[in-house]
């Protein structure tokens, strides 16, 4: 067990320990850690001891570190979504009680979804440069704590007014957009928010990489855009383009911050994104048969 411990959910560690002493588990390894960049290191010194499976306690930042530090084992990763939006239980349907995602991960299926590399750094749901990556700096911290997914309007209306920048992106080694963007979005899975499906048709174990460009600038376009993702219609906005691939290169005019699975992260002038099929082993319910949380 890997936990988060300021991450809450039900009634907290005490009864995620209980559950799973109640479920007959004996073996049960655990460690906490105060902040999502600290588990890596938890996680590899969990992994030296070849287990089975590996239960993790908090949001998707928590995950994706997790994610990242055992794509490459042979361990299972079990999810207690004790976050602001988990994205990734979400998307696989793990339910969102303790208990629900204790049974999951004791008794579910075993789903291999894939995994994508971003320069030196792997992810399940989404990287974005841009506007997003603004959003979810904005609410990070107090404002999140008080707010939950709510601060993420709030920070996303301000974040409307941002410069764009321009992009060079190349997919699967051809060129694909050049031009003034606010926004690129890089999917695993296809709702990035709240339920809300940005790439409709997107699978985590397609082996395919979901692409977007938004190039909504100000208000006004920006609440045109946001209307029709709302609606499920984005492709229908004259300021979103999408496409698929399984590589992907971004080259930037300024830096301009990024994050990965709603992690903030330092600006950035170029990356590099491609997919790893099948990297990561996550448990999911029984009769869970694809994304979108049913």
């Amino acid at each position: 067990m890997v936990a988060h411990r300021r991450k809450t959910l039900g009634g907290g560690l005490d009864e995620l320990r209980r559950l799973i002493t109640d479920e007959g588990v004996d073996e049960l390894v655990w460690h906490e850690v105060p902040k999502s960049r600290k588990a890596p290191k938890r996680v590899r010194k969990a992994l030296a001891t070849k287990p089975d499976l590996l239960l993790v306690w908090g949001g998707d930042g928590m995950v994706q570190r997790c994610v990242d530090a055992l794509a490459e084992s042979d361990a299972t990763l079990a999810i207690v979504p004790a976050g602001t939006a988990n994205l990734l239980a979400g998307n696989l349907g793990v339910p969102g009680d303790i208990e629900g995602a204790v049974a999951t991960g004791l008794r579910g299926r075993r789903r291999q979804i894939d995994a994508i590399r971003m320069n030196d750094e792997r992810f399940a749901v989404m990287a974005g440069a841009g506007f997003d990556a603004d959003m979810i700096r904005g609410a990070d911290g107090g404002l999140k704590d008080r707010l939950g997914r709510a601060s993420y309007l709030w920070t996303g209306a301000k974040s409307f007014r941002t410069p764009p920048f321009t992009a060079k992106i190349t997919v699967d080694q051809s060129p694909w957009f050049n031009g003034s963007a606010s926004c690129i979005l890089a999917g695993n899975v296809g709702a990035l928010f709240a339920g809300v499906r940005v790439f409709e048709d997107a699978e985590p174990d397609d082996g395919l990489l979901d692409i977007a460009v938004i190039t909504a600038e100000g208000v006004a376009q920006w609440a045109r855009t946001v209307g029709r993702t709302i609606a499920g219609t984005p492709d229908q906005s004259p300021f979103f383009r999408s496409t698929k691939g399984r590589t992907m290169s971004v080259k930037l005019d300024r830096k301009v911050r990024y994050e990965l699975d709603g992690g903030d992260r330092s600006k950035i002038k170029s990356y590099d994104l491609e997919v790893e099929p099948r990297a990561v082993t996550i448990c999911v319910p029984a009769a869970n048969n694809g994304s979108g949380g049913s």
